[in-house]
């Protein structure tokens, strides 16, 4: 896409030194080894090519258009996205409709696993699908991330724009003689023949989805092990996703807005851009910029290129015509999520789990519509609400599910962790506000039913000395192994009376003062329990130490206090003197 620099930089002429130092900036950032002298200009030297460039190279995008607009100056006012907030946004620019939003934090969820290094903000997708499609047109999508109509870039026939012959006959863009951007994230199809991922699970790669275009996106953004924590590499990326400078100025001055604030709003009712780089208007207009599409790797001066990766060269300065846009409907199309009337529970056992443990049974809610009739297709959100660490399996604290043709959506597993207490997990509609149930839920202490001694080894001692042998036992719960399990042990007067002797054997605590009582005992990873160092006194006899632990399981070990055997011999009578 080339950047009509001087044109709508805020809905208004830019001046001409703006315009003339972004020209500067684009030459600087596209010419390897490139300089500007004193006033932005760069020299005859600058318009070297980069020695990787090769003829094949395609110009990257076709010079598509992408909307120019840019946000509000003033910040927005942060809101909850877990569809519990009812404070109305000041700022329409700051919402993001509910799937679309959904589908960027999924995306940069996965890659957050996948490539943690890369460390890809969400935020980040959500400003380049605010500059390609106008975050899908205002969020007209259907359940599965969909988009109701197809959202196409104008035919990269060569006329203004880059000519790309057909590469997919016409699958994607429905044209068998030239290619088209595609979808939200306007791919373009031979870009998206590598690129493209199946981010909804559904065993297809279509760009025409958003959760699709988002993870195949944040892919693209992550291949060089750039990380996008540091602004060198992240103006690396989004050049490489558009090769211009007014491009990466504006996907960036989204990108902070994002951050300072946004929230969700129901699909199909976000604004749309009205300015592109072409000097068209938005509106309600199909077209939008595209993907780089020839695979071969960008110019990166600190990181070695990669063969058969795409890369980006520097666009045409040629201002493009405008294509041809095909304008949507007046009004959405109707979506199974506008008819859900509200969502109830759906037969949810309940839920508790001892610490560390897996939920037994898994939360299902149901959407229905006014008459009581199941909605599928619909896609609902799991949200942990409470101070617990209890997570979805995977570690999210946010889960999404789609309905079934019953109109059931089932939830992740629920994982216990370390905190035990209630907690809550909320249920609410993704792409509108409807009723829905919250799920109490309960984490339990860890417990164990069974203790055993690890040692045969009879514990004696002499009076006034120390046990030889240190007690160890181990926990388990219904044969597995009791791990982290609170425990006491207790020196008792005898097995029915519990009460602590107050004589006998005896534990030193810190400052070597007789305990006979340890409390806040915890077994470890494998189920063990190694008490510490026991003493006698000078009294005698047989004593019990007695170790229970949460959950009932007891075990009375046996101690014996005596004094050493007599070892001496006994003296030979003397013989008997010969007569």
């Amino acid at each position: 896409m080339a950047a009509q620099f001087g044109r709508r930089l805020r809905k208004g002429a830019v001046t001409t030194a703006v315009a003339a130092a972004a020209v500067a900036a684009l030459s600087a950032s596209q010419a390897p080894g490139a300089t500007v002298d004193d006033h932005g200009r760069s020299t005859a030297a600058d318009a070297q090519p980069s020695p990787d460039a090769t003829a094949e190279d395609s110009g990257a995008t076709g010079n598509s258009p992408y909307y120019t607009d840019l946000p509000p100056l003033n910040t927005p006012s942060p809101a909850p996205t877990d569809g519990t907030s009812t404070v109305s946004p000041v700022e329409s620019e700051a919402g993001i409709p509910a799937t679309v939003l959904d589908a960027y934090k999924k995306a940069a969820a996965e890659l957050q696993e996948s490539k943690p290094g890369c460390n890809l903000p969400w935020q980040l997708l959500a400003a380049i699908g605010q500059v390609e499609s106008g975050q899908a047109r205002g969020g007209r999508v259907d359940a599965d991330g969909t988009t109701t109509s197809k959202i196409l870039g104008p035919q990269l026939d060569g006329n203004g724009f880059e000519l790309i012959k057909d590469t997919d006959n016409g699958a994607y863009d429905g044209d068998t003689a030239y290619d088209s951007a595609v979808g939200p994230m306007q791919f373009i199809p031979s870009t998206w023949a590598w690129a493209g991922r199946d981010g909804n699970g559904d065993g297809v790669k279509d760009p025409n989805n958003i959760y699709d275009a988002a993870l195949a996106t944040g892919h693209y953004l992550c291949r060089y092990d750039w990380d996008l924590s540091d602004s060198g590499d992240l103006d690396r990326a989004i050049l490489s996703y558009n090769p211009s400078r007014h491009y990466v100025n504006t996907v960036l001055s989204w990108l902070e807005y994002y951050r300072k604030g946004t929230h969700e709003i129901p699909d199909g009712t976000g604004t749309v851009p009205g300015n592109r780089s072409d000097g068209g208007t938005g509106g309600g207009s199909t077209i939008s910029p595209s993907l780089p599409s020839t695979p071969s790797a960008p110019h990166h001066p600190s990181k070695p290129s990669t063969p058969g990766s795409p890369r980006p060269t520097p666009p045409s300065t040629t201002p493009p015509s405008s294509g041809t846009p095909t304008t949507p409907p007046s009004s959405p199309p109707a979506t199974p999520t506008q008819s859900v009337d509200h969502l109830e529970d759906s037969g949810t056992a309940k839920l508790t789990a001892m610490a560390g443990d897996a939920f037994a049974e898994k939360i299902s809610t149901k959407a229905e519509n006014a008459a009581g009739k199941g909605v599928a297709k619909v896609r609902i959100r799991f949200t942990i609400v409470g101070d617990t660490d209890a997570t979805f399996t995977g570690g999210e604290k946010v889960a999404t599910a789609l309905t079934d043709s019953s109109g059931v959506a089932t939830a992740p597993a629920l994982q216990a962790g370390d905190t035990t207490g209630a907690f809550t997990v909320r249920a609410t509609l993704i792409g509108r506000t409807v009723t829905g149930p919250d799920y109490p839920a309960t984490v339990t202490q860890r417990v164990a039913d069974t203790l055993v001694r690890t040692s045969d080894t009879a514990l004696t001692c002499t009076p006034g000395g120390q046990f030889a042998d240190a007690v160890q036992v181990k926990a388990t719960y219904k044969d597995a192994v009791a791990d982290k399990v609170g425990a006491t042990a207790t020196l008792i007067k005898s097995a029915d009376d519990a009460t602590e002797n107050d004589k006998g054997p005896y534990f030193k605590d810190a400052d070597g003062k007789t305990v006979r009582t340890l409390t806040a005992l915890t077994t470890d990873a494998d189920g063990l329990l190694k008490l510490p160092q026991l003493y006698a006194d000078d009294t005698t006899g047989t004593f019990l130490l007695r170790i229970t632990t949460a959950g009932g399981a007891t075990l009375d070990v046996t101690l014996t206090v005596a004094a050493a055997a007599d070892t001496s011999a006994s003296p030979s009578p003397s013989p008997s003197a010969s007569s």
